[in-house]
């Protein structure tokens, strides 16, 4: 089908049709990746995301999309590009004018910054059309990731802290005020870019980033946790979150460990441990009954090991495909 229409995001009046364009690809593809309309809203009006330049809609002759791009471009020019094409015309040519968009806009940003891009897109290990796709147009596998889950019917252990190690949520009363809103964000943001730093892929998460994220309505903040050190310092965190109107429509009840992570100088004592506990039982007194997380397979710190431990175990693996432009 000869795509007759390519345009730019052009806000709220697009929503709809992308979150339906978006469960009909779920209805063949079945990787569990449902969204609600609020879910797109928010996520792209990120901060980080420009919506007239990065987000791309292909239609044909009647208006119908049959195309969806989304670049996610970070501060070293990465950039990671998801899309989806309607079931009825793949294999027709859209997917290279996607995959063509992204590389332009890519080298676009190249050049502005002077630096060479890396391209990226993810992609599940069964989909494998889409890795002959990826791999056609010159990408090869960079990075895997498991996704693991675990029931929370099952019993769980008690989390232990060290010994002058304190546990506290986002929902405390000593978070209250603005301006210890404020602190709370600050420290939780130096504690996450110093756990991070020597992880694959990383950029620094800026505060304004996470006040994005704590201003969804979704975001619970008796599922975000610290472990404070006796010096005061944020030395752990686990933020946990689920989505109603994806467990409402599936009829289920999971949440996600979104972001688990132990400081540099605080390893080695624990506080992984305690801190994936403490968000498990968090989720379960919300009422979900699993538990999710996403992790990196060669994490250097031994991520994987932890959540087996605990009674994880592996459902899927995703792979980061990319290349240099």
């Amino acid at each position: 089908m000869k795509t007759l229409v390519t345009r730019s995001y052009q806000g709220e009046t697009d929503l709809e049709a992308i979150a339906e364009f978006f469960q009909v690809c779920e209805a063949v593809d079945r990787l569990d990746e449902w969204v609600s309309v609020s879910d797109l809203r928010q996520e792209f009006n990120a901060p980080d995301v420009d919506k007239e330049r990065d987000i791309r809609l292909w239609e044909n002759g009647e208006g119908k999309l049959i195309g969806f791009g989304k670049l996610l471009i970070q501060e070293s020019v990465d950039a990671f590009l998801s899309f989806r094409v309607h079931p009825t015309v793949r294999g027709e040519g859209i997917e290279q004018e996607i995959i063509k968009w992204g590389e332009a806009r890519m080298k676009e940003v190249a050049r502005d910054k002077g630096v060479y891009a890396k391209f990226r897109s993810p992609v599940r290990d069964t989909q494998t059309e889409r890795i002959a796709l990826l791999e056609s147009c010159g990408f090869t596998p960079k990075r895997y990731f498991f996704e693991m889950e675990r029931s929370l019917a099952d019993p769980l252990p008690k989390p232990e802290l060290p010994v002058g190690f304190t546990l506290q949520s986002h929902s405390s009363p000593q978070f209250s005020g603005k301006q210890e809103q404020r602190k709370f964000l600050e420290a939780w943001v130096e504690a996450y870019n110093q756990t991070f730093i020597d992880h694959w892929n990383f950029h620094e998460v800026k505060v304004e980033q996470v006040e994005y994220i704590v201003s969804d309505p979704n975001y619970r903040p008796d599922l975000t946790w610290v472990a404070i050190a006796p010096d005061g310092k944020f030395a752990a965190f686990c933020y946990c979150c689920f989505y109603p109107e994806e467990n409402k429509y599936k009829g289920i009840k999971e949440g996600w460990i979104n972001t688990l992570g132990t400081r540099r100088g605080f390893r080695q004592r624990g506080l992984g441990k305690a801190m994936l506990l403490s968000g498990m039982e968090g989720l379960r007194a919300v009422g979900m009954d699993k538990a999710l997380l996403g992790v990196d397979a060669e994490n250097p710190s031994g991520a994987t090991r932890l959540y087996e431990s605990v009674g994880f175990s592996k459902v899927h693996t995703n792979i980061v495909y990319g290349k240099n432009l």
